[in-house]
Formats: C-alpha cells, sequence, structure tokens
C-alpha cells in the first residue's frame, strides 16, 4: 500500500501522484507561452537557496535542477558568477520546455548548463554528483518520498535540497479572488507547517519574500493561460474563465484595458540536508 511519505502531510488539492497521473499538461503546451508569461525569482530567494554553502571550494557549486521548464531559475543561477555556480544540470521532462532552455539558457551559456530530459523521481544522473538539488515551482508535481532519496542519491555529502515557488500574495484579499478566477494553486501551497520532504531529509527552514510586478490585464490573461488548470479545460470552460476575468478586472476592480497594475507576490522556499547516518 503506498501513501505519503511519514512526516509528509498530503498537500490540500490533488496529491502529486494523480496529478500525473491525469497527465503532464505541459508536454505538449507551447513552452514559449509559459516563457513569456511567468516571472523570474528575486535575488534574495536564489542567494538562500546556497546560503552557506561553497565555502572552501576551489570551484563554484555544482546545481541539479529538477522540473526546470524553460529555464526561469536557471537563469538566475547562472546569473551568479562561475565561482558560486559551477555547474547547472536542468533536467525537464517536457519537450516543448527543454527546446526552450537549450536555446534560450543551456546554449549561451558555454557548457555552463546542460539540458537534460528526466523527473525528479529518476534524474538519471551520477551517484554524488551535485552540491544543491533545487526544484523551482515544480516539487507539487513531485512523489515526495522517490523524489527526496533521488536527491539524497545525487547529493555529495553536506548537500542540500531545496523547493522554491512563486506564488501570487493570497494574503492580499483581491489576488485571494484573482487566483481563485484563474484556479491556480497559489492558494494552498505557501502554507510553511507542513514538510515538503521526506527520509534521509532532515528539518526543513523556511523563509518568504514578498514583492510587486507590474502586469497588465494582457499579461494576467496570458498567465491563466499558462496554468495547468487552463492546459487540461475545454474551450467551454477557457471562455468562462476569460469572461470571468475581464469581468474581475475591470467591472469589479476598475482597470482599464492597458493598465499597469501592482501584483503582489510572494516567493516561498524550503530546504533541508540529509540526515547523518
Amino acid at each position: 500500500m503506498t501513501g505519503p511519505a511519514p512526516g509528509v502531510p498530503r498537500l490540500p488539492g490533488r496529491p502529486a501522484r494523480a496529478r500525473r497521473e491525469a497527465g503532464n499538461p505541459f508536454a505538449d503546451a507551447g513552452g514559449e507561452h509559459y516563457d513569456a508569461v511567468r516571472p523570474s525569482y528575486p535575488a534574495e530567494a536564489v542567494a538562500w537557496v546556497l546560503e552557506g554553502l561553497g565555502q572552501g571550494l576551489d570551484l563554484g557549486l555544482d546545481v541539479v535542477e529538477v522540473g526546470a521548464g524553460t529555464g526561469l531559475f536557471t537563469r538566475s543561477l547562472t546569473a551568479l558568477p562561475v565561482e558560486r555556480v559551477r555547474s547547472v544540470t536542468a533536467v525537464e521532462p517536457a519537450a516543448s520546455m527543454r527546446e526552450v532552455l537549450k536555446r534560450e539558457v543551456a546554449a549561451p551559456s558555454d557548457g555552463r548548463v546542460h539540458a537534460v530530459p528526466g523527473t525528479a523521481e529518476a534524474t538519471g544522473l551520477p551517484e554524488a554528483s551535485a552540491d544543491v538539488v533545487v526544484a523551482a515551482q515544480a516539487w507539487h508535481w513531485v512523489e515526495p518520498a522517490a523524489g527526496s532519496a533521488e536527491a539524497a542519491r545525487v547529493l555529495r555529502p553536506g548537500g542540500r535540497l531545496v523547493a522554491v515557488w512563486n506564488q501570487l500574495d493570497t494574503s492580499v484579499p483581491w489576488v485571494h479572488r484573482l487566483t481563485r478566477i484563474m484556479h491556480a494553486g497559489d492558494v494552498h501551497a505557501a502554507r510553511p507547517e507542513l514538510r515538503r520532504f521526506a527520509a534521509p531529509f532532515g528539518a526543513e527552514e523556511h523563509a518568504r519574500w514578498t514583492w510587486t510586478l507590474e502586469q497588465t490585464p494582457v499579461d494576467l490573461h496570458g498567465l491563466m493561460a499558462s496554468r495547468a488548470y487552463w492546459l487540461r479545460a475545454s474551450e467551454t470552460t477557457r471562455a468562462k474563465m476569460s469572461a470571468n476575468l475581464d469581468w474581475y478586472l475591470h467591472e469589479h476592480l476598475g482597470h482599464g484595458p492597458d493598465e499597469a497594475i501592482v501584483v503582489p507576490y510572494v516567493s516561498v522556499a524550503w530546504r533541508a540536508s540529509c540526515r547523518s547516518g
């Protein structure tokens, strides 16, 4: 009998296995659209992922990024000097995402970034080959027990597993309603009291950063159309979602068609090291 890993409560909503069995909505979706509409990550969050690692190393850290998508977080890693991040192996199962990642991030990196097929549960990478395994906007697709075991296999002694998400800040009432209209998972994913990882990882540290981004109604429609719910929805459902979002932004909130709206975001992250012994 299978279930959530011990000590890792099932998150609200559909568990990772159910999401995966329903099919990867990004497998056939345009990676170009996702790359164009999803926001990047605050520099403070990227620094926290690596904080305290690499002291005394002659070279930078070797990072494995699982569920790398089109490379939004990968870009943030490679914006750091090579003395801090020596290499990034970006593991992504969806070909449409990986194509953008290869063209826009891996190819210009002069060999610093390698984009490879695989999943968090089965990366296909050598044992003890990384200092950090990070999932950005991806760990909710992962089975915690299998993903944690694979991360532990890939990590060197003293290595770290990290999960990071960008979320619309649902503590702001109008944004909370926006996520409901978009059928976004942001309502649940930022709960700090729930563990993210399984054995052999120990105590988890949690951090969060608030920030804002100016987005137009067109941007927000594009963001909605990059969500898994939209990608799986029928044309009828999509039309209703679009009409609801138009009503909310223009009639209810009173924003103009081209108005720049200051949208509150929060980035949340968890990190842990392997337990010794």
